[in-house]
């Protein structure tokens, strides 16, 4: 947080929630002594987000170069890079060459990345002028292509185009709709 230039008062704030805390419990008119606790932010504290926001600010800064043409979206740990060439060979092999960085981070920072969340699309309009079946063949592993994601709940296909999305929609709409109407019924 120090490299982040963060406002003094808050990293303070931090460093005493996470050090130096006692506990005392009293039950009628007994009162244990002080004892140390271990403080652990769950994953669903609103501090945990913003923490690991400064915890992965190195591994992002990897991942967004503009002499390799990438760049990032974050949403606390979910990542995904985005590489705008126009060869999809020289994509993959730039995505290679980021993956090596994310893997050196992770490495130094005792974090395990989960290949089984790893997802590759080429996105393009004009899909017969590329070769679209171009898979990225890391170190450890091969990272296989798919013709859509979901990136933060919207789908995405290879192609730009929003159908794939709006089915998903409709069909959480359905759902929706059905338990509404069961509700109605009871009231």
């Amino acid at each position: 947080m120090k490299k982040r230039r963060v406002f003094r008062l808050l990293l303070k704030f931090v460093k005493n929630f996470l050090r130096n805390q006692c506990i005392m419990i009293t039950i009628d008119d007994y009162t244990t002594m002080k004892c140390s606790v271990n403080v652990d932010i769950s994953q669903n504290s609103l501090l945990s987000s913003i923490l690991y926001l400064f915890y992965n600010m190195n591994l992002l800064k990897a991942c967004d170069n503009i002499k390799l043409r990438t760049s990032f979206t974050d949403f606390i740990n979910n990542v995904n890079i985005l590489i705008y060439k126009k060869f999809m060979k020289c994509n993959c092999r730039v995505l290679s060459e980021i993956y090596d960085r994310c893997e050196q981070w992770s490495k130094t920072h005792d974090i395990k990345f989960l290949k089984t969340k790893h997802e590759l699309i080429h996105f393009t309009r004009i899909f017969k002028w590329f070769n679209m079946n171009i898979d990225v063949k890391l170190i450890k592993h091969q990272i296989n292509l798919k013709s859509n994601i979901r990136v933060l709940r919207v789908q995405l296909n290879f192609k730009l185009k929003w159908a794939i999305h709006m089915h998903h929609v409709e069909a959480k709409l359905v759902i929706k709709q059905k338990i509404m109407q069961t509700i109605i019924k009871f009231t």
